[in-house]
C-alpha cells in the first residue's frame, strides 16, 4: 500500500515502550521535526497541577496546544494521542519487560506495575483508537526490536508505506 504522507503523527505508548529512542533516531536519520512532548510540558509549565501520589505532572491541553500551534511532524509522549494529528503511532512493548525497564531507569515498583497493567489492557491504544478510529493508527511491537527498526516503522507510516494496525498485539496473558 502507497497512501499520502503524513504531515502531524503523534507517537504514543506506555512510558518504557521506546518512543523517545526511536524518535530521536527519526530525527536524526530523516531530519523530521520532533516535540518531545513531556519535556515541553515541563520545561515550559504547561501543567495544571501535579500529581503528588504519582509524582508527575497533569498536562494543561490548552496550554499544550497553543503552544504546539499548528505543528507538524512528529509529537512523542504517553499523552500525544489526546493531541489533533492525522495519524497516531502507538509503541507496544510486553509487559513484563516494560516493568523491568521502568524499574532500571528508576520509576517505583508502583508505578512500574501500574504501566506494566496499563500495558497489557491497551490502555493507550484503546484511547487511541477511540479517538482516531483504527484507519489511522499503527501498532508497532517494540520488545525485541532494534530501536533503528522502530524509527524505520515510522517513517514508514510517515511515508504512507505502512498499513493501519491497531489490535495486532495482545498482552492479556500478562494481567
Amino acid at each position: 500500500m502507497s497512501g499520502d504522507a503524513i504531515t502531524r503523527l503523534a507517537v504514543t505508548g506506555t512510558p518504557g515502550t521506546g518512543k523517545t529512542t526511536a524518535t530521536d533516531l527519526l530525527a536524526s536519520e530523516r531530519g523530521v521535526e520532533v516535540v518531545h512532548l513531556n519535556d515541553a510540558i515541563r520545561e515550559e509549565g504547561l501543567y495544571a497541577d501535579r500529581d503528588e501520589e504519582r509524582d508527575s505532572l497533569v498536562a494543561d491541553f490548552d496550554a499544550v496546544e497553543a503552544h504546539l500551534g499548528d505543528w507538524s511532524g512528529v509529537v512523542d509522549s504517553h499523552l500525544a494521542h489526546h493531541l489533533d494529528a492525522d495519524a497516531v503511532a502507538v509503541l507496544r512493548c510486553r509487559p513484563d519487560i516494560l516493568e523491568q525497564r521502568l524499574i532500571e531507569r528508576g520509576e517505583s515498583e508502583a508505578s512500574a506495575r501500574e504501566n506494566r497493567e496499563s500495558e497489557a489492557l491497551d490502555v493507550i491504544l484503546g484511547e487511541a483508537v477511540e479517538r482516531f478510529g483504527e484507519e489511522h493508527v499503527y501498532e508497532i511491537e517494540t520488545t525485541d526490536r532494534d530501536p533503528k527498526w522502530v524509527a524505520a516503522e515510522l517513517g514508514r507510516v510517515l511515508d504512507g508505506d505502512r498499513e493501519p494496525s491497531a489490535g495486532e498485539v495482545d498482552y492479556v496473558e500478562y494481567l
